[in-house]
């Protein structure tokens, strides 16, 4: 049984069962907030009713479980290599939203044969039943692993500062994305979150500077969901291993999170497409072999 058929039958025996939105935070460059943006949204999809789940799928750096000060017992690894299940390998961390640390398993997938490879995606399609919102937290800048996840995804939000080598780095970014042989712009949103900015209009500014040069040379769609300003409070959140919108929600930052998840969740649902579910992103991950 191909890859193909294993979708069939996961569709054909789960048509009552709703899919889950996959959404895929990345950033050009690191030390940006992709992860921070990652788990606050979560904190609010969250408070606002729905389940939630975070991949993180940054390769060796574990920075969702050092964010959120939980040790997970197993990862992504175990499920592949060990014969863990799904709900074996999700931590809970705080607010009630629940993480699985990838560590190198999702890298390897590639090189498996097409029995595992179904039994893999068979059980990562039970997240779907689990949570309707995954969001995976990429690596940043250009590296394939990093490129697969994009194409993959539905629904991209690519994290910018005003700082020069972040703006350069996501140009960089959408450009290597908007060359992949497997990329299609029709399936994908790309939506910019302007983050730690000093005044309201400016990550409206950022937005504008960065959005003329795709349009201009890549002619890839762009929207803008919002900014997140520079808050002390989110730093020091972040120092306490505390996402700052369980810890201080009247924080800006909490606030601003807030208001992106909220227009997030407001989506207009004729232009963003059908969700995905997670098997298909991933059979779509492996489908390079």
């Amino acid at each position: 049984m191909d890859q193909a058929e294993t979708l069939r039958l996961l569709k054909a025996g789960k048509q009552s069962r709703p899919l889950a939105r996959v959404i895929t935070v990345t950033s050009g460059k690191g030390g940006v907030g992709k992860s921070n943006t990652a788990i606050n949204l979560a904190i609010h999809f969250k408070k606002m009713g729905k389940r939630v789940i975070i991949l993180d799928a940054d390769f060796g750096l574990a920075n969702i479980e050092i964010m959120f000060g939980a040790v997970p017992k197993h990862n992504l690894c175990d499920l592949i290599y060990q014969g863990k299940n799904i709900k074996e390998v999700i931590t809970w961390g705080p607010g009630g939203v629940g993480f699985i640390s990838g560590g190198s398993g999702i890298a390897g997938m590639s090189n498996l044969g097409p029995d595992y490879l179904n039994y893999i995606i068979q059980n990562l399609s039970e997240l779907d039943s689990i949570a309707d919102i995954i969001i995976v937290d990429t690596g940043a800048g250009i590296a394939d692993s990093v490129l697969e996840f994009l194409v993959a995804s539905g629904e991209i939000l690519l994290i910018t500062t005003p700082e020069p080598t972040s703006i350069t780095d996501s140009y960089s970014l959408l450009k290597a994305l908007s060359r992949h042989p497997r990329f299609r712009s029709e399936n994908t949103q790309v939506k910019m979150i302007a983050n730690r900015v000093e005044r309201g209009d400016d990550g409206q500014i950022l937005y504008k500077k960065l959005n003329s040069v795709v349009q201009r040379f890549l002619k890839l769609p762009m929207t803008y969901l919002g900014s997140i300003p520079q808050d002390t409070m989110l730093a020091k959140a972040v120092m306490q291993q505390n996402p700052v919108s369980l810890q201080n929600p009247s924080a800006k930052s909490a606030v601003a999170y807030e208001q992106i998840a909220a227009r997030l969740l407001d989506r207009d649902e004729t232009t963003v497409g059908k969700n995905r579910g997670m098997a298909a992103f991933f059979s779509h991950i492996v489908s390079r072999r």
